[in-house]
């Protein structure tokens, strides 16, 4: 079977841009539809897709986030070149994480944070996401369960670099929540794993922004623009957006 890899997407709209970027081992459907609704609202969205996402395992695990942060600050310098000044991010797990970083070493109009982890997680939990992205699309390449089982025996023998760089990469932007001024709106999800739930409200108590924000969707887990209460998270995220000084 052939698999088409999933890519970058600009919405053009109005004077207002909003960077939205997505999750780990996920694309940039995570945050298309949430893209769509501000994109009727008058909003230009623009999505990345980080190096090694969407494509074979192999290549996913020769990237790291070092690659993601620079897809994150390409994103936010292709908005620049369009013209766009004014710059608002919202992302959701690693890209809640990167919006935070960018919240806190580049002027941006507000930040959207939905489920971003930010306790550290443990490289054995990082390396589950990684097997099973590996799993999911070795499926959709149309392989049987003995091939598939096979390979991933070989990629458990895998040493993969990145996964200790990602929770460097948290612990970093968690140590950086205080210097971001930035108005901030924390979104989580109720039925997402107890280390995400901790993160909003860590996130929340020890940001820096005067004007800030958390809210918790009760009958949502980790990718929430995606889940059973997206359009209330699209409402809600294009509610924040309106209320801010553009």
């Amino acid at each position: 079977m052939r698999i088409v890899a999933p890519k970058p997407f600009t919405m053009k709209g109005g004077k207002r841009a909003v960077l939205l970027l997505h999750g780990f081992t996920g694309g940039t459907a995570d945050v298309k539809q949430l893209g769509r609704y501000l994109n009727l609202r008058g909003y230009t969205c623009h999505a990345p897709l980080y190096k090694g996402h969407g494509e074979e395992p192999d290549v996913l695990i020769r990237s790291g986030p070092e690659d993601w942060w620079q897809d994150a600050l390409d994103g936010y310098r292709f908005l620049n070149a369009e013209g766009f000044s004014d710059i608002a991010v919202a992302g959701v797990s690693l890209g809640g994480v990167l919006s935070l970083k960018l919240g806190s070493e580049l002027p941006v109009k507000g930040i959207v944070s939905m489920c971003a982890p930010i306790q550290e997680k443990t490289v054995d939990d990082l390396y589950q996401r990684v097997r099973n992205y590996a799993s999911m699309y070795k499926r959709l390449e149309g392989k049987n369960s003995e091939q598939i089982d096979s390979e991933l025996k070989r990629l458990d023998q895998t040493e993969i670099p990145a996964l200790d760089g990602l929770r460097r990469t948290i612990a970093d932007v968690r140590g950086k929540l205080n210097g971001i001024a930035a108005p901030t709106f924390v979104m989580q999800g109720r039925l997402d794993d107890p280390l995400y739930q901790a993160s909003a409200q860590i996130i929340y108590d020890h940001i820096g922004a005067e004007h800030k924000q958390l809210q918790y969707y009760e009958h949502s887990g980790h990718i929430i623009t995606v889940d059973q209460e997206r359009d209330q998270v699209y409402e809600d995220a294009c509610r924040f957006l309106n209320s801010l000084e553009w």
